[in-house]
C-alpha cells in the first residue's frame, strides 16, 4: 500500500526533510524560524513588507531577540531564506501563520491578516502539508475561519492536508526564556494533526503540551493574557485608591509579596502596552457576545487599564500647577521610554505614544527619550506622531523641560543625573525609588 499522506508528512518532519514556511517575520515569526531552522529544518521566511527582505538580505536582524549573527549563520548553513513571493509556499510542508490580529476602533476582533493569508494559502494548497495558526485569537477562528478558507480549493482538512493551532509565547527582553525554551501548547484537527503537531514543535523546543482541540489552545493563550490583564488592572486601581489615602502602592506590594503562598506581584505603570495584553482579552469578550454572556472582569480591566495614561497626565498636571505654579498648556514636558516595557524597542501599543497624544491636546509640548527607539516609526492609530525623534539626554536638555514623566524605566539611563538636572519628575515605574534616588521633586503616579 502507498504511504499516506499522514506518514509520508510524519516521516519528512521525523527526518528534517520537510520544509517550513513562516508567513509574517516580525516579533513571533523571525524567532520561530530561527528556532526552527536551528533545530535542522529548512526554513522560507514569508512577509509581504520588502524593507524586512533588504534588512534579512543584508544579513541585519530587526528583532532583539535575533543578534545579527544567529540570523547569518542560518544563512550560511542554507537553512534560512526569506522572500515576497507567496508563490514558495507550494514547496512547504508545514505552513505557520505569524500574522498581526488587532482589534478595530470599536474593539472588535480585525481578522483581515489572517484571513488574507490563509487565502495565500489556498492558493498553493496542495495534499501533505500541515497548516498551522499561531496568531492570537478566539476560540474557533483555526476551525472556523482558516480551515474553512482553504478546504474552499476542494481538498480535506484530516485526509489532504492538516490544520493545527499553537499560541505563541513570545515575551521580548527576556533574558531568561526564548522561543525555543517556553513550553509551547499544541493541538490539531483530528488525531493525525495533533501528531504532527507534537512530532514538528517537539523538534524545535524544549517540551511541548498537547491539548485535544483547537479551541482549547486557543483558550489557553487568551487566558494566559486575561490573567495578567486582570491583575494589572487591580494593582491599578488599587493604586489610584491607596494614593488618594496617602498609601504608597509599591511599598504595599513589596511588603506583601513576602508572603510565601497565595500572592503573586503585579506592578502598576502608565497604562498598558505590546500586542497581547492591551488587546487578545478582548477577543474573548466579542466571541462571548455570540452566547449571550458577559465578560464583566475582562471589559472592566480593559476600562481601567485604558483610562491609565489620562490618569497620568492628571496627576503630571496637578504637580505642575502645584509644585511650578505652571499650567500643563504652557509647559513642556520630555517623556523618559517609548518602548511599552523596558530594555527593549518595542512599542507596540505603548502608553506613552497616548500619554504624548493627551499632553499635546491638553495644550502642552511633548518630546521624547529611548535609549531603544530612535525615531517614532509609522503607527496605524498615531500618524501624527510619526517621525519624531528621541532627544538627547543632557543636563542643559533635561533642564530646559518643565517636568520629566517616566513611562518606561529602560537600564540604559543615568537616573542620579537626571535627577540632578529635572526640575520635576513624575516617576510611573518607581524607579527612582528602588535606586535609592527619592527627592522630594519626585512624584510617583
Amino acid at each position: 500500500m502507498a504511504p499516506s499522506t499522514f506518514d509520508t508528512l510524519l516521516h519528512k518532519i521525523e527526518t528534517r526533510a520537510a520544509r517550513a514556511g513562516i508567513i509574517g517575520l516580525g516579533y513571533v515569526g523571525l524567532p520561530l524560524a530561527m528556532a526552527v531552522a536551528r533545530s535542522g529544518f529548512a526554513v522560507t521566511g514569508f512577509d509581504i513588507d520588502p524593507r524586512k527582505m533588504v534588512a534579512l538580505d543584508a544579513r541585519r536582524s530587526y528583532i532583539d531577540a535575533v543578534s545579527d549573527e544567529a540570523l547569518s549563520a542560518e544563512i550560511d548553513a542554507g537553512r534560512f531564506k526569506a522572500t515576497t513571493d507567496f508563490a514558495g509556499l507550494a514547496e512547504c510542508d508545514v505552513v505557520i501563520i505569524c500574522v498581526p490580529t488587532p482589534l478595530t476602533k470599536h474593539r472588535d476582533p480585525d481578522l483581515s491578516f489572517v484571513e488574507a493569508t490563509s487565502r495565500s494559502i489556498a492558493a498553493h494548497l496542495r495534499p501533505g502539508q500541515l497548516v498551522v495558526l499561531e496568531s492570537t485569537t478566539y476560540p474557533g477562528t483555526t476551525d472556523d475561519v482558516v480551515k474553512v478558507i482553504l478546504e474552499g480549493t476542494g481538498l480535506k482538512s484530516g485526509s489532504d492536508f492538516f490544520v493545527g493551532f499553537s499560541p505563541e509565547r513570545e515575551d521580548p527582553g527576556n533574558q531568561h526564556y526564548n522561543t525555543a525554551t517556553i513550553p509551547k501548547v499544541v493541538a490539531g484537527d483530528g488525531s493525525e494533526a495533533l501528531a504532527l503537531m507534537k512530532a514538528f514543535y517537539g523538534a524545535a523546543v524544549s517540551s511541548v503540551v498537547p491539548v485535544s482541540s483547537n479551541a482549547t489552545a486557543e483558550a489557553v493563550k487568551l487566558t494566559e493574557n486575561i490573567f495578567r490583564s486582570v491583575n494589572i488592572a487591580l494593582v491599578n486601581e488599587l493604586k489610584t485608591v491607596y494614593a488618594a489615602m496617602g498609601i504608597d502602592v509599591w511599598e504595599v506590594i513589596d511588603a506583601a509579596k513576602t508572603k510565601p503562598f497565595g500572592y503573586m506581584p503585579f506592578y502598576p505603570g502608565p497604562g498598558l502596552g505590546g500586542h497581547c495584553i492591551p488587546i487578545d482579552p478582548f477577543y474573548l469578550t466579542w466571541k462571548s457576545r455570540e452566547y449571550e454572556l458577559p465578560t464583566r472582569f475582562i471589559e472592566l480591566a480593559g476600562e481601567i487599564n485604558s483610562a491609565m495614561p489620562r490618569y497620568i497626565v492628571g496627576k503630571l498636571a496637578e504637580a505642575l500647577d502645584i509644585r511650578a505654579g505652571k499650567a500643563l498648556s504652557r509647559s513642556r514636558v520630555l517623556v523618559l521610554g517609548l518602548a511599552y516595557k523596558k530594555n527593549v524597542a518595542d512599542i507596540r501599543e505603548s502608553p506613552s505614544l497616548r500619554l504624548i497624544e493627551i499632553i499635546e491636546e491638553r495644550g502642552g509640548h511633548a518630546d521624547y527619550h529611548d535609549p531603544f527607539v530612535a525615531e517614532i516609526p509609522p503607527t496605524r492609530e498615531y500618524q501624527a506622531l510619526k517621525g519624531r525623534k528621541s532627544v538627547t539626554l543632557t543636563p542643559d536638555t533635561i533642564a530646559g523641560y518643565d517636568a520629566v514623566l517616566v513611562a518606561t524605566d529602560h537600564d540604559r539611563v543615568d537616573y542620579a543625573g537626571l535627577s540632578k538636572s529635572a526640575a520635576l519628575i513624575i516617576d510611573t515605574r518607581n524607579v527612582f525609588n528602588r535606586l535609592g534616588l527619592s527627592a522630594d521633586h519626585v512624584i510617583k503616579a
